[in-house]
């Protein structure tokens, strides 16, 4: 999140839970949709979000899932998981107050900590834990973040920093390859690859430790090495904006086709997002993920 923040949508522009769930079975009667993930900004705090999550739930997607700051977790896990929330995405990035406090601007780390307990408690699993690594900020806590998912049941996942919104600024001198993080942890760890699922973001690793404890942690290369060219994700903006790739600064507003009920050209829509995605490496993102559903 930038410090001054982001723009705000009108409450007009945003779109419903209803108006969600009409897209969802629109794209699902023209493509196969194997899995949703409800994301932000931070989805927990708009109001009666697992209303959304009864919705999608009754859609019957095989994965639906949410990814979370984590510091409404706590409160709202069993309510999620009894909605029909299958599993959660918590973001992680450092296990230190001071440093957690920084890179997050003020949040907390003590209740995130608690979020992943109770959701681990009602079975939102499996549980990942999301962690941005910025070199010289929390590039020192690999082995400890890798030792807490051994020792909770998640899986880590590190992401290489995006030179999108505020990680533009930080990426000189921040950005630390997926290679350079595998080879830190492997000095630690024994790392043993696992089989690449098509259509993945995350090259995923089994991982082990001298005391006999075993998970796995993956690895999500954005920009050392794109998953473009299997990439079929589409992502829905709050305000009803179709976009193919975090990367590019594009996309269709469906809001208005969606309100008319004019399904067909919603999924012509969807269908042109798709067919536009492209393997290019190239960030023309300007907007910070917190606008556009990172």
């Amino acid at each position: 999140m930038p410090p001054e923040g982001v723009p705000l949508c009108d409450k007009t522009e945003i779109l419903s839970y209803e108006e969600i769930g009409a897209l969802v079975a629109c794209l699902g009667d023209a493509f196969e949709i194997a899995k949703i993930r409800i994301t932000g900004g931070e989805p927990l705090v708009r109001p009666g979000i697992e209303r959304l999550v009864g919705l999608l739930a009754d859609l019957g997607i095989p994965d639906l899932g949410l990814t979370t700051n984590g510091l409404r977790l706590a409160d709202m896990a069993s309510c999620l998981k009894r909605a029909g929330l299958r599993r959660v995405n918590v973001s992680l990035d450092s296990l230190q107050p001071d440093t957690f406090r920084r890179l997050t601007g003020g949040g907390e780390l003590r209740p995130v900590l608690a979020g992943i307990d109770a959701a681990l408690a009602v079975g939102l699993v499996p549980l990942k834990l999301n962690a941005v690594v910025i070199r010289g900020v929390n590039d020192g806590e690999l082995r400890d973040i890798v030792a807490f998912g051994l020792r909770t049941g998640c899986e880590v996942r590190f992401i290489e920093l995006m030179p999108i919104g505020p990680g533009a600024a930080l990426f000189a001198n921040g950005f630390l390859s997926s290679d350079a993080v595998r080879y830190e942890l492997s000095r630690h760890f024994a790392l043993v690859p696992l089989r690449l699922e098509p259509g993945t973001s995350a090259r995923r690793y089994a991982v082990s430790d001298a005391e006999g404890r075993h998970g796995s942690v993956g690895f999500i290369s954005s920009c050392s090495a794109p998953f473009c060219d299997e990439c079929t994700r589409l992502r829905v903006t709050a305000d009803g904006r179709l976009i193919g790739c975090l990367a590019r600064n594009d996309g269709i507003s469906i809001r208005g086709m969606l309100r008319d009920g004019d399904v067909k050209s919603v999924c012509q829509a969807a269908r042109r997002v798709l067919e536009g995605k492209t393997a290019s490496r190239a960030f023309e993102q300007g907007m910070a993920m917190a606008s556009i559903g990172g």
